[in-house]
């Protein structure tokens, strides 16, 4: 594929599945778009019958408790699409109509390998038009209670750099860096799945979330063990799930990032802040058509621990 130039599918695909949080079916059909259409959701199937297309943009975020939520003036949302936005921006398509027809995404199992593997099943094919790439210009830094966060210049690409630090014995601190880019989304952070502890069930069932979470698409954590049979994935599936999720919230930029992002403790509200606080002045960033002068290097990835723990999960 030329490289700097726009990409979409090759033909549809059709995902089932339900959602962690609502436990409801939904069909998600991926249809390929021309060139300079973005991401855009095309929410079917709701009360009033009535389709409703929602762009994938930070400006469109409504909620980033415990999942990305987007939405549009009508009250309309899809929740927990931050799997397939990172399945989407680690594979670099630039053009989607997204369809669905229910109000979340689905989980699958947990991460956004099974996004990729539909879409590399259709292929991807090269358009006419040059990408269009956001450069960020400027180091902006948000912090949010033990949580903060930096985006800043970077001349190879998209890197991110993500460490959490968790009491539990099972998670403890780690930390991965990797410079994003096809090969080594696939390889080395698609396959991360989201986690939770059981202690914390009965009270996200209360609040209406976890309601379809289950061993086969969370890695559960009771006390220092990792509850799932087959174990981990990797030794720090933890964090790189953390950082699947922040690139699939830092996709919602409209364009790819051109920097490095670096989270200490991130979550969905801390991404979203970020997105809002570079866009919040336009010295802050530029956008340049076609490849930058530098990008990623294929397979450039370090995934560091920067304590034992017993098993891999997110």
């Amino acid at each position: 594929m030329k490289h700097g130039f726009q990409k979409t599918l090759a033909d549809r695909v059709e995902i089932l599945g339900a959602g962690v949080h609502s436990a409801a079916p939904a069909r998600i059909v991926i249809h390929p778009a021309d060139a300079d259409h973005g991401i855009v959701f095309l929410r079917a199937g709701t009360i009033d019958g009535a389709d409703c297309m929602i762009d994938a943009n930070w400006r469109n975020i409504r909620q980033t408790a415990l999942c990305t939520v987007i939405g549009d003036r009508t009250g309309t949302t899809i929740a927990t699409i931050e799997h397939l936005m990172a399945a989407l921006s680690g594979l670099c398509v630039d053009n989607a109509l997204i369809e669905i027809d229910g109000p979340e995404a689905p989980i699958l199992d947990g991460s956004a390998a099974q996004f990729v593997d539909a879409i590399e099943q259709v292929g991807l094919i090269t358009q006419a038009r040059r990408r269009k790439f956001l450069r960020v210009l400027k180091s902006i830094y948000v912090e949010h209670s033990r949580s903060r966060a930096e985006l800043k210049p970077c001349d190879r690409g998209f890197h991110v750099d993500v460490e959490i630090d968790f009491e539990a014995s099972t998670i403890g601190r780690q930390r991965c860096a990797f410079d994003v880019d096809p090969p080594t989304f696939r390889k080395e952070i698609a396959k991360a799945r989201t986690f939770g502890f059981v202690g914390d069930v009965k009270k996200l069932w209360a609040a209406g979330f976890a309601l379809g979470s289950s061993l086969e698409n969370s890695v559960a954590i009771d006390g220092d063990r990792v509850l799932n049979p087959e174990g981990l994935r990797f030794r720090d599936e933890f964090v790189r799930h953390k950082a699947l999720d922040a690139i699939g919230d830092l996709a919602l930029a409209g364009a790819p990032i051109l920097g490095a992002y670096h989270a200490h403790r991130p979550g969905h509200s801390l991404n979203a802040a970020v997105l809002s606080a570079l866009f919040a002045d336009r010295s802050n960033y530029e956008v340049i058509e076609g490849a930058p002068r530098r990008v990623a290097r294929a397979g450039a990835a370090v995934g560091q621990v920067a304590a034992a723990f017993a098993a891999n999960a997110d």
